[in-house]
Formats: structure tokens, sequence, C-alpha cells
């Protein structure tokens, strides 16, 4: 079942949320550091992420599910937001640059065509990036977080939503090491959490992230052709005739 655009916003004003902010968002900006000039769009509950693009980018948009609701953003300036249905986007074929998908594809019922619409709207030599949860991670265990909800998802996987929907990854990644409690000393940790694992690729993490391009066009399959011996007609052998018998 998926959460609510006010649950969505009360986790990320807790301690807990600001550090998931910062955590996924410094992955991401590493991945979209030459975002400047382009047309940016943040799909599901993504406004926590989309502050930081805003200053450089042409635009910045944020759709959000009808089953998930919507809320004004950015608070200090005219909404960016929509309320969309996520398989039937109001935009037009390759019009944007830059996609995020955050808390959407654990709550769509139908993936695949989530993901063959972000591939519909998003210009040729465009990047995507999906932050879901992680099925070996911790915050997926516990329903204390907007990650502990919906379903969440092993690498392999997405792998096969994305080569599903025509897209190639290339960049595999994993964050939200600290778990998920509201400690503070935990907190204050999170970022060696994060700097150490990051360091040594280890497993774990609460989410993947997946950056991937799309393809522009969907590859030709190979099939085994079944031969079928042509039929040729035998050859009659004259048959016996008994003895004394007239010619016909």
């Amino acid at each position: 079942m998926a959460l609510d655009v006010v649950e969505l916003r009360a986790f990320y004003e807790t301690a807990l949320g600001e550090v998931a902010r910062r955590v996924v968002g410094r992955l991401l900006r590493a991945r979209w550091e030459d975002h400047a000039g382009m047309r940016v769009l943040g799909m599901g509950y993504a406004p926590p992420y989309l502050d930081s693009f805003r200053e450089k980018a042409q635009r910045v948009l944020a759709f959000m599910p009808a089953t998930q609701g919507v809320m004004h953003w950015p608070l200090d300036s005219r909404s960016a937001t929509a309320l969309v249905e996520a398989s039937m986007t109001p935009l037009p074929d390759a019009s944007m640059d830059r996609i995020l998908i955050v808390h959407a594809l654990e709550f769509e019922e139908h993936p695949q065509d989530l993901l063959e619409e972000i591939w519909r709207i998003l210009a040729p030599g465009g990047r995507v990036v999906i932050v879901a949860p992680s099925r070996t991670g911790l915050w997926a265990r516990l329903d204390t977080t907007p990650f502990g909800h919906g379903h969440p998802y092993s690498r392999g996987q997405l792998q096969t939503l994305l080569q599903g929907a025509q897209f190639l990854p290339v960049f595999w990644g994993e964050a939200l090491y600290v778990p998920p409690f509201q400690r503070v000393t935990l907190l204050r940790s999170a970022p060696a959490f994060e700097r150490i694992a990051g360091r040594f690729s280890l497993p774990g993490g609460g989410v993947h992230v997946v950056e991937a391009t799309k393809q522009l066009y969907r590859p030709v399959v190979r099939r085994a052709v079944r031969r079928i011996p042509q039929f040729v007609e035998p050859v009659l052998e004259p048959a016996l005739e008994p003895d004394g018998a007239e010619p016909a």
C-alpha cells in the first residue's frame, strides 16, 4: 500500500529523514554534476532531492502519483508539482533530460508500465536514476521509514525490469548503510557508515541507486529457424506382372 504525501513529508522532517536526504542526495549529485541547462523531473516523492538542481537546471518538475497525493513545491516559488497517473504523464516524447524515481517503483502495481513511460519521455542520451529499497537491507525490514513499505527489490529484479523497458544500466550503487533508528549516536556516525561501506563496496545498503540510459533501438533477436525438408516425389518402380498377363 502506498504511503500518502503527508507521511512522506513528515518522515523527511525528522532527523533520520534528513540523514536519508543527505546520503542519497550526495550520491545523486555526484552522478548528475553536468545538469546545467537540463530539464529535470522527479517521479514519486522527489522534492527532498530536487532542491539542489533548481539553480542550474533549465526546469525542475515533481510528478506525484494519484495514489500518493500532491503537495506544493517549492515552498518559496510557484508550484512545480502535478498529480499524475504514473504510466500516463502529460509530457511529450523525449522532453526530459534527467529523471529521478524515488518512493515510486516499490508502490507500483505494474512497474514495467512506469518504466516504459519513463523511456517515452526521456530524451536521447538522457539518464534516469532509480532509488529503490533493497531486499537485503535493514531499511526494508522495518516499517518505521518509507523504505520499509511497498515491494523491495534485488539487483537482479531491477536488472530485469530495466532490460524489459529498454534501459541500459551504467551505474550500480547502494546507500543508507546506517541502521534506521532515531538514535543520536547512530545519526552522527552515518557519514562514517557510508564512507567505509562505499570504499569497500559492501553489500547490505538500505537502498539501491541505479543509473541507466535509454536504448534507442530494440535489439534484433536471432531466432533459430526450423528447416522443413522439401518434399521429393518418390520414383515409382514398375510393378511386376505375372507371367502370361496381357499388357494393359
